[in-house]
């Protein structure tokens, strides 16, 4: 039993949980209140979810859509970094970023407490399936998984699809991450069965929960929440702890701020007392750095 002691060390999360219009003024506008009111609440570093500028355009194949991509630096990175300066937060901020030679990625920048970029990740895992034609946008991300260091923490960042592959939560793990946030747009499609929407969901939120045990950190995902065209978002953010534990949650329907404590002193504790990232076996993990396994083909362990 982990139990706190004197040595600890909080940091409180914030996630924004909201409904997007067509209006991307109006979704940065909403964002930028809805940050304010966390802070109020004491957040330190907040998160926005997955493309919160717009509503999920991947739903369909568009040229059209590429309007809507920015730079980084640009003016929705701007309008957080005055922010974070003024508030003195952190903001993570997702972006439909274009990259120069008519590439896109989908992006989340961490801004600082003194309005500086510490860096971007671009959303290496893109799906391609009915109502997710993510692949029609976004190229795979060239950055790799990080960790940024930041005046209220370590933090990483992966995105939405991102998280359902145990490699890239362990890979922002053993960059030295604190806490790991999913900016996420997820839901269900409207023609699913309840038994079957319960599933999913409650599939999509043990696994995170999982990888904040495999990595004893904390894991903190913030979602979008209403109907937009034939995708229902499920909302449910959460915070959770080293050992899976839910720290705060929100409801399924409705925007919220959510807030978390995130004691950061017990991930050494955690970490001491169930020591996965010890206990690896480096020597014999070869195969999962290939495509071997895939389509029940057993991969050769060379041992």
């Amino acid at each position: 039993m982990i139990k706190l002691k004197n040595s600890e060390r909080h940091v409180v999360v914030g996630l924004v949980q909201m409904r997007m219009v067509r209006s991307p003024g109006e979704n940065v506008e909403k964002a930028v209140r809805k940050i304010r009111e966390a802070v109020k609440k004491g957040a330190q570093i907040l998160l926005l979810p997955e493309l919160f500028r717009t509503q999920y355009f991947p739903q369909s194949r568009s040229t059209e859509h590429f309007q809507l991509a920015e730079t980084i630096p640009g003016p929705t990175t701007e309008v957080f970094q005055r922010l974070a300066r003024e508030l003195e937060v952190v903001i993570i901020v997702p972006v439909f970023e274009s990259h120069g030679q008519h590439l896109y990625h989908n992006t989340a920048v961490v801004i600082d407490q003194d309005g500086q970029m510490k860096g971007i990740y671009r959303k290496m895992h893109i799906p391609d399936s009915p109502l997710f034609y993510e692949r029609h946008y976004f190229t795979p991300g060239d950055l790799g998984f990080k960790c940024f260091e930041t005046r209220f923490g370590k933090v990483g960042v992966l995105i939405c699809w991102d998280q359902w592959f145990p490699e890239a939560a362990r890979l922002v793990a053993l960059s030295g991450a604190d806490i790991l946030f999913y900016p996420t747009a997820i839901g269900w499609v409207s023609k699913e069965r309840k038994a079957e929407r319960m599933r999913e969901r409650t599939a999509w939120e043990m696994i995170q929960r999982a990888h904040a045990i495999a990595n004893g950190m904390f894991v903190a995902v913030a979602n979008r929440v209403g109907g937009e065209g034939e995708l229902t978002f499920w909302g449910r953010s959460f915070v959770a702890g080293p050992l899976g534990e839910l720290i705060a949650q929100a409801s399924g329907s409705r925007e919220e701020i959510l807030i978390g404590r995130c004691d950061l002193s017990l991930i050494s504790r955690v970490r001491q007392e169930w020591p996965f990232l010890l206990d690896r076996r480096i020597d014999v993990y070869q195969a999962t750095v290939s495509n071997s396994g895939a389509d029940g083909i057993q991969p050769q362990l060379k041992i």
